[in-house]
């Protein structure tokens, strides 16, 4: 196996850990902190998670020599961030992350639900995402209203190199946001002391609380998100670039190192989607059977950034939490174009789409259950609507 590595796939996998870190991080820690959890359970979560998918990466990379690159669910935080705190607070949240483990488990092992998720219409699984990421994307524009002189760079750094090279553009709008607190924000005089303690890692056992709202609000959506939008791409780019792994284990095992990082506040680990086409491509390595290495490696790296996940969730609170939401808004720009386009591109499935998104989006929630859920099967009921009528007509 040492004989397969190479000096490529090494700046890939750190590559890879980068783009997927640095895009993204911004989410998870807005999404855990919308369903209530503290600045430190949020830190132990962005900890656990970015661990859990560095080991997953590199177990199954081992076991199967095939280049399966890892992520957390970046829609599934989004979901996070647009749920809402449920009865129970934290500790609820995260008995939902553990439920939603587990049938990722179960949908990777057992083929009925596996297929069941399948069936979902991808048209509502689109707008369900798009209608979770529509107020997320406005961050941006609330930055700039803000304040100007800090939200501008973010955006302007990702527009311009974005127009460049679209891969560096979230990592560009994250360096002008250091760039915006490191000269523009009033440091407290303890912060630099408050960042060096913050450099040892400090997991937080968040105790699970299992009840209905949560399992409907948060596990069931979070699921679908994650399976919908996550997990059946990963597996889409994998064979795109001709590996054919079978679905069910990988899906099994991301579904395991889920709930390895639920009890410390991470709500979901996943094959990656975007980062998959840079692990498997011919850029990580010219021979197939060997590009393997680069998600090892982006395995190790991820690990590296989880131990400094107290250092980034502290520098981070220093700023206008507008200022985080407008990185995290940009990083997902592009899924909610893409989610956005996919739902709405079938005449005969477009109406229901709509309703979908809308009543997502709404961000009401019913009985304590959020927008998601109701969106999801109001979409299912006009979409059963309309063919019944088709077929009676």
């Amino acid at each position: 196996m040492l004989r397969d590595f190479s000096v490529q796939s090494l700046f890939m996998g750190v590559l890879i850990a980068f783009v997927g870190f640095a895009s993204s991080f911004a989410v998870i820690l807005h999404g855990l902190a919308g369903v209530g959890a503290t600045e430190a359970q949020a830190a132990s979560g962005l900890m656990a998670l970015s661990i859990s998918m560095g080991v997953c990466a590199i177990v199954i990379s081992i076991v199967t020599r095939l280049p399966v690159s890892i992520a957390w669910s970046t829609p599934g935080a989004a979901l996070l961030a647009t749920s809402g705190a449920v009865q129970g607070g934290f500790n609820a949240a995260v008995g939902a992350f553990l439920v939603c483990g587990l049938l990722i488990v179960v949908a990777g092992l057992w083929k009925p639900l596996g297929r069941m998720v399948s069936s979902i219409p991808p048209a509502l699984a689109n707008a369900m995402l798009a209608g979770v990421l529509l107020s997320l994307c406005f961050a941006p524009v609330k930055a700039i209203a803000f304040n100007p002189l800090f939200g501008l760079p973010i955006v302007l750094a990702w527009a311009i190199v974005g127009s460049l090279n679209k891969l560096y553009a979230v990592p560009a709008a994250l360096l002008a946001f250091v760039l915006v607190i490191a000269f523009g924000v009033d440091m407290p005089d303890h912060a630099f002391a408050q960042l060096a303690s913050a450099l040892v890692p400090k997991p937080e056992f968040v105790s699970p609380v299992f009840n209905a709202a949560a399992m409907i609000s948060i596990a069931l959506p979070l699921f679908i998100v994650t399976m919908a939008s996550q997990n059946i791409p990963g597996i889409a780019v994998l064979k795109v670039n001709d590996y054919h792994p079978n679905p069910g284990p990988l899906f099994a095992a991301t579904g395991l190192f889920s709930l390895f990082s639920a009890p410390f506040g991470g709500h979901a680990v996943n094959l990656a989607a975007i980062t998959a086409a840079m692990c498997a491509g011919s850029d990580s390595h010219p021979e197939r059977d060997r590009r393997y290495w680069s998600a090892i490696n982006a395995g190790i790296t991820y690990i590296a950034f989880g131990l400094l996940a107290g250092a980034v969730t502290t520098f981070v609170s220093l700023a206008p939490p507008v200022l985080i939401e407008a990185v995290a808004g940009l990083a997902l720009i592009g899924a909610f174009s893409s989610s956005a386009v996919a739902a709405f591109s079938e005449a005969r499935t477009r109406e229901a789409a709509a309703i979908t998104f809308l009543v997502t989006a709404s961000g009401v929630s019913l009985a304590g259950v959020s927008g998601a859920f109701w969106g999801l099967i109001a979409g299912g009921l006009m979409l059963a609507l309309a063919r019944f009528s088709r077929r009676k007509g």
